[in-house]
């Protein structure tokens, strides 16, 4: 159906433009001449070829000769372009130009509609409705003539349109931008390119994935099913995953909102072997070495962000210092991608008029940004991108698609006059008319003011002021004529004269209030010089300096100007509390060297180390928080039953500022775990908390593989108002597990069988439980669960490595030990919904007398910064020493993770990750005085009381950068207070 609707769009656009082998009924049969030359013009034929004095002839709407001494042929239309300027036309390469938005089927798509769709609603497609490669666009393409001028004034000759929607959203079109023209002739391609994104489909509401990481999992799990299917392996025709291994070929084009999401994008691709072109954020200046180390081509907005109204002192204290800063820094994005080698093409994407594009890009360049530059990643750079040499350039043989204009296309002043599309002329500004624009002394009934002329072409007006007091006016201009009315209290004179002098002067006849008929005037003031000829600094307007502050490790509060270096360190006479048998040792030295622990002992030097006096201080290995949800943009993937395939290492946040806020209270190790909201979770991650490096040097080197499971009311939805999924008891929690391990059991067979199967992540992981290759960390409340979850285990023949919570571990401390799992539980939390009813304080100490490896954990971002406390309550609560209390949020939780070999305590050749307290390391009053990791000191209490003023003296200039803004009369947006999601086991994301 889609080809026949092709085929007869096509045949109708052949009928409205003329073609050569078809016949003409209505009357003589003729050719029109297509053959222009345009002459004595600047052209560029690149962004780094010019012809000065050039010649450019076209024919039949290709480049037919360019050049100094080009032969013009007889019968030739000839255009004088002397004193003007050629250059290719612009191109758009991510642009939904000619398609209608997607309209929301089904309610609102994803994890909060009224009733969730867990199913896809198409047969004979992929099983998740958000993947849809074999969308194609061309049977919905409408030339949009509106939005096509909006573009062609602005100097776009071509776009690349798609319907963005989807994280799959199928081929997209290369479409001239020549409204004389028909589809024929316009779409240059029907599959320019393939479209991705981390985004569901409008057109479906099914709720998988909900999340980041999930979208991520379902991306990977389409490039394994399309590679098996690809093989014929598939019993059944997916249409989807044809279109998919179809379009491969295409460049894929990969649209992301944010610099972590381009950096994840990249990721998946660089594991597929594919090497996406990103559409950026605008935001890659913050993380520019990771945008550097990708190797992508980008796609740059230049969609700036308006300075806030900080008149206000109280509404400007919720703008946090981040979004002062993204203003201040996001002109010099692309000045700063460029001087770091990434290539780039630039879009009008997310901008809400493409008027304002010239507008920022000037902007831009007067923040660095070099114009060949810039020329380049407008018409040389995208062309490239997409694969076609036909466009982007005015080499012979590519499409007449170029701009004339007054001068350099970049400088504010100069006038688009034409925008030629395919040989098809489009009028920008006439070049007719005359350029009057500056300032003139006007002479009228013996008294004189100043007129102020700006625009372009036939939008030029005029303003007028005697002395400092504007005068009520109105100013026309058309077919070199002028027309002012000026009304001083009423009483009108009214002028109408012509320009002469190459618009230098003014001058006509001028009727008063009385109707007197006299003569005005006006000239042009003359810019002072110096004796070079130079414009004087004394005349006009000094250029203001610009400022950009710099960016920071993350580009938050308190982040790194410097990345902290890893040192030689020595800590003399310090109390250490060594979280081995040695115990405590008084009055002891520690050297840290290459990122390890040295030496201990009395009495150490060290040739070039820091040393750091201990005397009354106390030095432990750094906090280890078993249980987790900081540092993540997403926790969880609930939109199934088991989101095995999922992992939080994909989401790992390194801006988070809990991150900070935890190493200033001695936490340098965390487990970001998936949350509770299926039975089986996704695997977290194990990262160390260091501050200013990137998401991958922040997890453990040959980390050890866990998953989150979870047991009771999170998992069967008992305060859910939409939930339908399966399982909706305790006892289907139960056969989740049994189902999908019998499952994960014949995955494992057939691939250790040798024979052909489906990768499947989510059975990869499983079976890796089931190898004893990867550990369960399990939510856990109620004993009934807890032993149900031990006896499944036994029967697939793994351990339960950790129940986390386990606020009724009490009850099974000895069926625990007897299993070999450990607890990691709260210190003192109870009754804070059913199933903790029966939670008690003293749940630690007795797990652990029973022989139960035991943590406490934190799973709140506030409580992870205190955790030596929560550690002490166990000596009130259980009467535990303070030795094995520490123990419990250091070299406890070290071993729950597998990691004790590198953490958990002070031991010769571990990780140098430890802390210095100002007091007893369980006391209320200790303090934090330096926080080290692998060697690196990323929290040190001097220094943050700097960070504290620097940030105050930082906001001070920028709020009176905004208020400068403001009082130039520039745009303004109202404060806003950013909120941080909170998050939780149970946080829906």
């Amino acid at each position: 159906m889609r080809k026949l609707l092709l085929f007869f769009s096509l045949f109708v656009a052949f009928s409205m433009h003329s073609q050569d082998y078809f016949p003409t009924d209505s009357g003589v049969k003729t050719t029109e001449n297509t053959t222009f030359a345009f002459t004595n013009a600047t052209i560029y034929v690149t962004h780094d070829k010019v012809v000065k004095k050039g010649t450019l002839l076209i024919k039949d709407g290709k480049v037919l000769s360019i050049g100094k001494s080009v032969k013009i042929p007889e019968g030739t239309k000839t255009i004088d372009l002397s004193g003007k300027t050629i250059y290719p036309s612009f191109i758009d390469i991510y642009s939904d130009f000619g398609l209608a938005k997607q309209s929301r089927e089904g309610g609102q798509a994803g994890f909060r509609s009224r009733t969730r769709q867990y199913e896809a609603t198409r047969e004979g497609y992929y099983w998740n409705d958000h993947i849809r490669p074999e969308t194609n666009p061309i049977a919905d393409f409408k030339f949009d003539s509106k939005k096509a001028k909006g573009l062609i004034d602005a100097g776009f000759g071509v776009v690349n349109t798609h319907f963005n929607d989807g994280i799959v959203q199928g081929n997209g079109l290369l479409i001239a931008l020549n409204p004389n023209s028909s589809d024929a002739y316009r779409i240059l391609d029907t599959k320019s390119s393939q479209y991705l994104s981390f985004n569901k489909s409008s057109k479906s509401s099914q709720a998988y994935p909900s999340s980041r990481m999930g979208a991520m999992a379902l991306l990977r799990q389409v490039y394994n099913d399309a590679d098996w299917y690809a093989k014929g392996n598939m019993k059944n025709k997916d249409l989807s995953l044809e279109a998919f291994n179809a379009n491969k070929g295409l460049n894929q084009i990969f649209e992301t909102s944010n610099v972590l999401d381009a950096l994840r994008a990249d990721k998946v691709g660089d594991e597929f072997g594919v090497q996406y072109t990103i559409v950026g954020s605008g935001e890659e200046f913050e993380r520019i070495s990771d945008i550097k180390a990708t190797n992508a081509n980008f796609i740059i907005p230049i969609n700036f962000t308006v300075a806030y109204d900080v008149s206000n002192p109280l509404l400007a204290q919720h703008i946090s210092l981040g979004d002062m800063r993204k203003w201040n820094q996001e002109p010099s994005n692309l000045s700063v991608l460029s001087k770091n080698g990434v290539n780039f093409a630039l879009t009008t994407h997310t901008l809400k008029s493409v008027g304002s594009f010239h507008k920022n890009l000037q902007k831009a360049i007067k923040y660095g940004f070099e114009k060949e530059k810039a020329l380049a990643a407008l018409t040389t750079i995208p062309a490239s991108i997409i694969g076609n040499t036909s466009i982007g350039n005015l080499n012979t043989g590519s499409y007449a698609n170029f701009i004339i204009t007054s001068g350099d296309v970049f400088d504010p002043k100069t006038t688009i006059h034409e925008n030629w599309v395919q040989g098809d002329k489009n009028i920008v500004n006439d070049m007719g008319i005359k350029d009057i624009t500056g300032n003139y002394m006007l002479t009228v009934n013996g008294e004189n003011y100043d007129l102020s002329i700006t625009g372009k072409g036939a939008k030029q007006t005029g303003t007028i002021k005697k002395g400092d007091k504007k005068v009520t006016s109105k100013f026309s201009f058309s077919d070199d004529w002028v027309t002012i009315t000026l009304n001083e209290d009423n009483k009108f004179t009214r002028m109408l004269g012509k320009i002469v002098n190459d618009s230098n002067l003014m001058q006509g006849d001028a009727f008063d209030t009385k109707g007197d008929k006299t003569s005005w005037s006006a000239s042009k003031k003359v810019a002072a010089t110096t004796s070079k000829g130079k414009p004087s600094k004394k005349d006009g307007k000094k250029e203001k300096a610009i400022t950009v502050v710099p960016v920071s490790y993350p580009n938050i509060g308190f982040g790194n100007y410097v990345q902290p270096k890893t040192q030689t360190i020595l800590v003399k006479n310090v109390t250490v509390w060594t979280s081995e048998d040695e115990g405590i040792l008084e009055n002891t030295d520690v050297l840290l060297k290459n990122g390890k622990i040295a030496k201990i002992g009395k009495d150490l030097s060290a040739g070039g180390a820091t040393v750091v006096d201990g005397t009354g201080k106390h030095l432990t290995a750094g906090i280890i928080d078993e249980h987790s949800h900081i540092a993540a943009s997403s926790i969880n993937e609930g939109a199934q039953n088991s989101s095995a395939e999922v992992t939080i290492e994909d989401v790992v946040d390194p801006n988070d500022i809990n991150i900070y806020r935890n190493i200033s209270g001695g936490t340098t190790t965390s487990q970001i775990l998936h949350g509770s909201a299926n039975p089986i979770g996704g695997r977290s991650a194990i990262i160390k908390l260091k501050w200013g490096e990137n998401a991958e040097e922040m997890i453990y080197d040959n980390s050890p593989k866990f998953i989150k499971f979870a047991l009771g009311e999170n998992v069967k939805q008992s305060r859910s108002t939409n939930g339908t999924r399966f399982p909706q008891t305790r006892m289907g929690v139960e056969q989740v597990f049994i189902d999908y391990f019998t499952r994960a059991e014949e995955y494992d067979a057939l691939k250790k069988s040798g024979k052909p199967y489906r990768k499947d992540a989510e059975m990869e992981t499983l079976a890796e439980i089931i190898n004893s290759e990867r550990y369960i960390s399990c939510h856990s409340y109620v004993q009934s669960e807890i032993n149900m979850l031990m006896k499944v285990a036994d029967k697939f023949g793994f351990t339960i490595n950790t129940f986390t919570h386990i606020l009724e571990g009490y009850k099974v401390a000895d069926k625990m030990k007897e299993h070999g799992v450990g607890g990691s539980t709260f210190s003192d939390w109870w009754a804070y919904k059913y199933e903790v009813n029966d939670a008690i304080p003293y749940n630690a100490a007795i797990m652990h007398n029973a022989g139960v490896t035991v943590a406490i954990n934190s799973d709140d971002r506030e409580m992870s910064r205190r955790l030596n406390q929560e550690a002490a309550k166990t000596v009130k609560y259980g009467g535990m020493t303070e030795l094995e209390a520490w123990k419990m949020v250091t070299l406890n939780p070290a071993k729950l993770l597998h990691i004790d070999d590198r953490v958990g305590s002070i031991k010769v050749g571990k990780d140098a990750d430890v802390v210095l307290w100002s007091d007893h390391p369980m006391s209320i009053y200790a303090k934090v005085e330096k926080t080290i990791i692998d060697g690196k000191v990323f929290f040190d209490r001097n220094e943050d009381i700097k960070k504290r003023e620097a940030i105050k003296e930082e906001r001070s200039k920028l709020i009176n950068m905004m208020l400068q803004e403001k009082m130039g009369g520039a745009k303004t947006q109202v404060p806003r207070k950013r909120r941080d999601i909170d998050f939780h086991c149970d946080t829906e994301i």
